[in-house]
């Protein structure tokens, strides 16, 4: 996924050293939103607003209004509808932690139940914060998960920087022997400084190391902004399939972020 240029924000780098949740060896807790409150939380997430394709040819208007994004019985609920819109027949939601919470390596995970459809194009992914400074690819990406919603048993981890953007991306397609839109699953990074681990419900699948890509640019060594969000149609999904029936809804339990205790 990619992003059209926007206004500049200042980043605070999060250390809430206060934060509390699910302990995992070896890391400390320094982030997580449970979604466990009555709205979404302003001091985490923003959204990104409009329509015009998103660089993929997207066919919604994402908007921040609670019909398409809210909390609800302890989860993020993004939820796409088939409405006219503002010169769009799609709406959904993308929220962003831009300009308020930013991360620099460690395990970032999320566990999320992605909806099935041709069309459906959900996603946890990350964004250099210099974006808005020097646009992307150069800003870095790096995709925790992405899920087509017409092969549900595919999921993606993809990294893109300069000169391996695109479908030129490094990325790994792992697939599963059953139907990823049926339950939960957890999708994780391990993020160093040379080096990304991608995992499916704690299983390792992939690795991205600076070595592999020669004398290109590694980015991966600033920091990055978390993003949320359920697309429409687009140039990976392709156009909405004519037996979907909507809404369809992304369910997000939760949001975490660990830095690696050293020893």
């Amino acid at each position: 996924m990619a992003l059209p240029a926007a206004v500049s924000v200042p980043v605070v780098i999060a250390a809430d050293a206060g934060a509390t949740g699910v302990e995992k060896e070896g890391y400390e807790l320094i982030w997580q939103d449970e979604f466990d409150g009555v709205a979404i939380d302003p001091a985490n997430w923003t959204f990104d607003l409009g329509a015009g394709g998103w660089g993929n040819g997207e066919s919604q208007y994402y908007t921040d209004r609670s019909e398409n994004a809210a909390v609800l019985d302890g989860m993020l609920v993004i939820s796409a509808l088939q409405e006219k819109y503002d010169g769009s027949y799609f709406t959904s939601a993308r929220l962003k932690t831009e300009g308020l919470r930013a991360f620099r390596y460690g395990w970032i995970e999320a566990r999320v139940k992605v909806p099935e459809g041709k069309g459906m194009w959900p996603a946890v992914w990350l964004l250099g914060t210099d974006f808005n400074r020097i646009g992307w690819p150069e800003c870095g990406e790096i995709d925790i998960m992405e899920y087509i919603g017409n092969e549900p048993d595919l999921i993606m981890g993809t990294a893109h920087g300069p000169g391996y953007s695109g479908p030129l991306g490094f990325s790994r397609w792992n697939r599963r022997e059953f139907n990823i839109a049926d339950e939960f699953h957890t999708y994780a990074i391990d993020w160093t400084a040379d080096r990304i681990d991608w995992y499916f419900d704690g299983e390792h699948y992939y690795t991205f190391q600076k070595e592999d890509i020669g004398e290109r640019e590694w980015v991966f060594n600033r920091p990055f902004f978390i993003l949320l969000n359920l697309a429409i149609g687009g140039q990976l999904p392709g156009p909405v399939g004519l037996d979907v029936t909507f809404p369809k809804q992304y369910f997000i339990d939760y949001v975490r972020v660990y830095r690696k205790v050293e020893k």
